[in-house]
């Protein structure tokens, strides 16, 4: 399964952007599922309803809820991160918990907020 980042989304919603088009073709050829996450689902829909975008297609997408499971690794990762004065957005650690137990791996152009966590393995 890959778990598509808020940064993938918003190039490939942006119907002008190469870069989305590059990322599209690229969950395209594999043959895992694709999915999003709850926390994801609310950073585009908030960007969306800001804009007043057509919200239609983002719903529709496969997406991944954060469980208590997720909230305790995330919890533990955040702890391990700040022992080793290596600092990370709460957000990303809570996406990288659930990519974690759902076995996914992360698309992102934001690679460096994923990387500190040894656990996660990122879509190349």
């Amino acid at each position: 399964m890959i778990l598509v980042d808020t940064d993938v989304l918003i190039e490939i919603f942006d119907k002008e952007s190469k870069k989305g088009e590059k990322a599209l073709q690229k969950l395209k050829q594999t043959n895992e599922n694709i999915a999003i996450c709850s926390l994801n689902l609310h950073e585009i829909l908030f960007g969306h309803y800001k804009r007043k975008k057509n919200v239609e297609e983002i719903i529709t997408l496969t997406t991944l809820d954060f469980t208590k499971e997720d909230a305790k690794l995330s919890a533990k990762i955040e702890t391990d991160l700040e022992g080793k004065r290596k600092t990370n957005t709460r957000i990303d650690t809570m996406i990288a918990a659930i990519a974690i137990n759902n076995h996914a791996k992360i698309f992102t152009f934001n690679k460096k907020h994923f990387l500190p966590i040894k656990e996660v393995t990122l879509f190349e």
